[in-house]
């Protein structure tokens, strides 16, 4: 599905990846654990094309995407959900949805009623404003909003950010819906360690812009996950 070898990148003349190298499969769910500012919104803003790849290579389903730009990644079938990310506040629930619809794709779109059946939680919220919506249901709308395009793979960046845990467990049990209605796969970056090992199949730990490391599930609540061995 996705392979990723010695890529670097970074801002300017600042390198933050300094040759990264993994393989997610097709259906298979990723984690990328390491400290802050260790590379990992780097990274995935890197393989949505969102920052230029400065050397090595990146193949989605056989075809390299390096140098593509972020619109050909994302019809390709690459969906992406920044940190932060809360939709156009203005703009009802509904609207973002339709909104999220009207990019090209060169894969068929989800209906919002498709969409909704993975949400169910977005269906009595559509008329309401996004601005007006809780962090966890901001989060859920920008799942969904990444979903009306089928992505085959969807990287995801500090969804739990600032969410209590009762929607973070929320979250987390969309994604695994997600994962036994769909053949998608993810690449999830985030620092709630048991969201992570609740939601993925094992995690990288990145260190210095490198992964240094492999963490199986029952190893992420242990003190010394984020250290390299």
């Amino acid at each position: 599905m996705l392979e990723v070898s010695d890529l670097k990148s970074g801002y300017g003349p600042v390198e933050v990846l300094r040759g990264v190298d993994f393989v997610v499969g097709s259906g298979e769910s990723i984690g990328l654990i390491g400290y802050n500012g260790m590379g990992k919104t780097t990274l995935l803003k890197t393989l949505m094309g969102l920052l230029p790849t400065t050397s090595g290579k990146t193949s989605f389903d056989g075809q390299s995407i390096e140098k593509r730009p972020a619109h050909i990644r994302s019809r390709l079938g690459i969906g992406y959900t920044p940190q932060g990310n809360s939709g156009f506040p203005a703009l009802t629930v509904a609207e973002n949805l339709r909104l999220a619809g009207l990019a090209p794709s060169a894969r068929p779109k989800r209906t919002l009623d498709e969409v909704l059946g993975f949400f169910p939680r977005l269906k009595p919220l559509l008329s309401r404003p996004s601005g007006a919506l809780s962090g966890g249901e901001r989060q859920l709308m920008a799942l969904a909003r990444a979903m009306v395009h089928a992505p085959r793979l969807i990287l995801l960046d500090e969804l739990t950010e600032g969410i209590q845990p009762s929607i973070t467990d929320e979250i987390a049990e969309c994604l695994t819906d997600l994962r036994k209605r769909t053949d998608i796969s993810m690449l999830i970056a985030d620092q709630d360690l048991s969201f992570v090992a609740s939601t993925t199949d094992r995690a990288l730990l990145l260190q210095k812009g490198k992964v240094v490391a492999t963490r199986e599930n029952g190893e992420l609540m242990h003190d010394d996950v984020l250290e390299a061995a």
